[in-house]
């Protein structure tokens, strides 16, 4: 189907390309680089950021099956790390050549036995430690329950082993992480030992390849938001090209007098008279009701104008009184990094939140000079 939307968000591809390099610059040139496009590449466009990228990284990795399926339709053939497999897909992950993380027992054991079923040999799996983050993994317990059951099996192959690193980002948990990097290197080494192959290793995301790069860049790294532009912290996002900018258009401007009001529920009144534009992104675009009543603001003219009164569900009302503007003139809903930092900020939230709730049926446009 034809998406009209006139919402449009677009994503600069010559500004992915300068944020690949600059997280190359920070590795070996041995190191492989795993693209994150989970959540729709981040609330961009997932298939198209893959097929731009296909020949430039060495995995991909996304969060649920249907994802992964989704890039092997449009004819994706890099490896596909899914990160949150489940019992119930795992014939989708065999017919669609994907590769799961497997973080139990339970799950190991059923892989197996669906693939042996299949008479499939070596098909490539990964395994996951929980180092500290306690969300998916094994812990060093298991490390002689998983290599008995894989060194009598020959329907799987571990291609690799890995973690995640909790707090990457915030250098006042560095022993922390130490920490979290050192049980991995144990644990992994412990693994290895014991295996018929040598499964290649990696632990750092996008802030574990900014802080973290000399002690524990290892095989592989896993770049995520960073691609986007952000290095969860100012410094390091100054480094950056901005890769996403929402834009839209006034479709209506109100003169509203004192004492009148505007939106749902009546939530803003105007105290003296006042001009507002209607825009047609709303929160059924992504753009969370708690941005309503001056929280949030967008640009027109290269000028703040903060929303007016609650968010609608496919329209918000911005206040342009001291804006030189127009009907159809172009608003930017958000046109930078700090922009969305200070949008994400506004409602206590970080901005992965603010790009992963963008709708798809807002309108994606690709662009590279």
């Amino acid at each position: 189907m034809e998406n009209n939307h006139v919402s449009v968000l677009e994503i600069d591809l010559n500004a992915i390309d300068l944020n690949l390099q600059f997280f190359k610059s920070k590795l070996n040139t041995t190191t492989n680089i795993l693209v994150v496009v989970k959540a729709f590449g981040y609330g961009t466009s997932a298939i198209e950021i893959a097929t731009y990228l296909e020949s430039k990284v060495a995995y991909f990795a996304v969060a649920y099956v249907d994802e992964g399926i989704a890039l092997r339709n449009a004819g994706i053939k890099t490896p596909i790390l899914v990160l949150h497999p489940q019992k119930a897909n795992i014939e989708k992950i065999l017919y669609y050549n994907l590769e799961p993380n497997i973080y139990s027992i339970n799950l190991l054991t059923a892989f197996i036995e669906k693939a042996a079923a299949l008479n499939i040999k070596n098909y490539p799996i990964h395994i996951k430690f929980n180092t500290g983050l306690n969300r998916l993994g094994f812990v060093e317990k298991d490390i002689s329950e998983i290599t008995t059951i894989i060194n009598t099996q020959t329907a799987l192959k571990v291609v690799s082993v890995f973690s995640h690193i909790a707090a990457s980002e915030d250098l006042n948990e560095r022993s922390f992480t130490l920490q979290q990097i050192a049980t991995f290197k144990t644990l992994s080494s412990k693994l290895i030992s014991k295996l018929p192959n040598t499964p290649f290793k990696h632990m750092l995301n996008t802030s574990g390849i900014i802080n973290y790069a000399e002690e524990a860049q290892f095989d592989m790294v896993r770049l995520g938001i960073g691609l986007l532009g952000f290095g969860n912290e100012a410094k390091q996002t100054k480094n950056l090209k901005n890769v996403l900018t929402l834009k839209s258009v006034i479709s209506q401007i109100h003169t509203i007098k004192k004492g009148e009001t505007v939106g749902y529920n009546r939530a803003f009144k105007a105290n003296s008279t006042l001009k507002t534009a209607t825009i047609p992104i709303g929160h059924a675009d992504g753009i969370s009701r708690q941005l309503g009543n001056g929280k949030g603001f967008v640009y027109i003219n290269n000028t703040k104008a903060p929303i007016v009164g609650n968010v609608c569900m496919d329209m918000i009302m911005v206040n342009i009184t001291e804006i030189d503007c127009i009907e159809g003139d172009e608003v930017l809903v958000y046109k930078n990094q700090s922009h969305i930092e200070e949008l994400a900020a506004e409602i206590h939230t970080i901005p992965y939140e603010i790009l992963t709730a963008i709708s798809q049926r807002i309108r994606r446009l690709l662009k590279k000079c």
